[in-house]
């Protein structure tokens, strides 16, 4: 569907309201991210309250109501942007609506019937339809596989990372697995994709996500037992979007930028009520140059950060963008992200006092929720892809760098 210039404009005013909307509910899921870290519950509460502004129809297309050109990168920068807003609230929340901010755009772009798209887009629009990326076989015995039947697909297999799993009921887990042809030989097995609701009959949740951080991303083990998928709702897996790893790290990068503007935004605050200097020769925080100082790095360095992963967000915007200057920016912007939100999250403490390590703040979430997803792919892997590049000019194989 081709979107004439009058109908853009809407589309961007459309993605800035949203931005005001989740900006406006920060303080509210800021509130629930304390009691989901505590408690290690789900997100669904700020999930509810992001559906409800309108959030998910950032990666629906226009011609099924969403704010999304349809182009696959267009409006990246909002969208972008939106996630970082979120993961400052709550980190955990930011992580659970990653689903949401990238897989519509693989979805909408994959052949499946008008139908089921249509349903798809009403379901995240008006229903708040949370999507699982359903994916990692880390430490499970084999691939997650899948038989022809009448009808549709059987899958069956274990996945071992659920993030966003925790809702339940009809959200819709995106199941990758193996297709084997007449043969039967999983090493020539055709990748493909399934549409699985959480509440369909043969998906076992484990229920076994107990980390230090990111505690209400419910990122748990399924198993899928003989589980039926109708035609319609799976599909074989495209050949990936030679720009998909760049905006993915734009993705990781966001979510990591968040959740470090976010610790820098509470420390601001409780400062701002304690008013106490560093030590006793400076009696408020207004007067201490050394508390001064330690906010001005640590302010610059959030902006520096989010300044240039938003530039690269919007550069894959543009047509014609180069994947192999956009991943390698994507990648160094994830690098510079992380690198400040750990650095942030980890000194607040030396600002706020020992005061403020109380369980009623839970600031050392920031921290723990960073530390956690950090460790999902190693930075030093990250530099020595960069670092390769630099010397050869020439993109290394990324899966040589970065486990999917």
């Amino acid at each position: 569907m081709k979107i004439t210039t009058w109908e853009q404009e809407d589309l961007v005013k459309g993605r800035a309201e949203v931005l005001a909307r989740v900006r406006a509910l920060r303080t509210e899921m800021s509130d629930n991210g304390v009691r989901i870290d505590a408690d290690g519950t789900d997100v669904a509460e700020n999930m509810r309250l992001l559906g409800e502004a309108g959030v998910n129809r950032l990666s629906v297309p226009a011609e099924y109501g969403g704010l999304w050109s349809g182009d696959m990168w267009s409006g990246w920068r909002d969208t972008t942007e939106v996630l970082v807003e979120i993961s400052a609230a709550d980190g955990s929340t930011g992580m659970c609506w990653t689903n949401n901010g990238l897989h519509p755009r693989r979805l909408f772009a994959a052949d499946l019937p008008r139908e089921t798209k249509e349903q798809l887009a009403d379901e995240l629009i008006n229903d708040g339809r949370r999507l699982v990326s359903s994916n990692s076989e880390a430490g499970a015995k084999g691939p997650v596989t899948g038989r022809r039947v009448p009808g549709g697909v059987v899958v069956s297999g274990t996945k071992t990372f659920n993030t966003n799993s925790g809702g339940g009921g009809r959200d819709l887990l995106i199941v990758g697995f193996a297709l084997p042809g007449p043969d039967e030989d999983l090493k020539t097995a055709m990748r493909h994709e399934a549409l699985v609701r959480l509440d369909a009959p043969g998906v076992r949740q484990a229920h076994d996500w107990d980390n230090m951080g990111q505690r209400g991303t419910h990122s748990q083990t399924i198993t899928y037992d003989e589980v039926f998928v109708p035609d319609g709702w799976h599909f074989p897996a495209t050949l990936t979007d030679p720009n998909a790893f760049g905006a993915g790290m734009l993705f990781h990068a966001a979510l990591m930028q968040g959740i470090g503007e976010g610790a820098f935004e509470a420390a601001i605050g409780y400062l701002r009520s304690l008013n106490r200097g560093s030590m006793p020769r400076f009696p408020t925080a207004l007067e201490d140059p050394l508390m001064h100082r330690q906010l001005g790095e640590m302010s610059s360095e959030l902006a520096a950060a989010r300044a240039y992963l938003l530039s690269v967000a919007g550069w894959l915007e543009e047509p014609g963008a180069d994947p192999q200057t956009i991943t390698i920016h994507g990648f160094r912007s994830k690098v510079a992200s992380n690198r400040v939100s750990l650095d942030v999250t980890g000194r607040i403490h030396d600002l706020t006092g020992a005061r403020s390590t109380a369980n009623r703040y839970r600031f050392d979430r920031f921290w723990r929720n960073a530390r956690t997803f950090a460790t999902h792919d190693s930075i030093d892997a990250k530099n020595a892809l960069i670092g390769a590049y630099e010397l050869s000019g020439e993109l290394p194989n990324v899966l040589d760098y970065f486990r999917i």
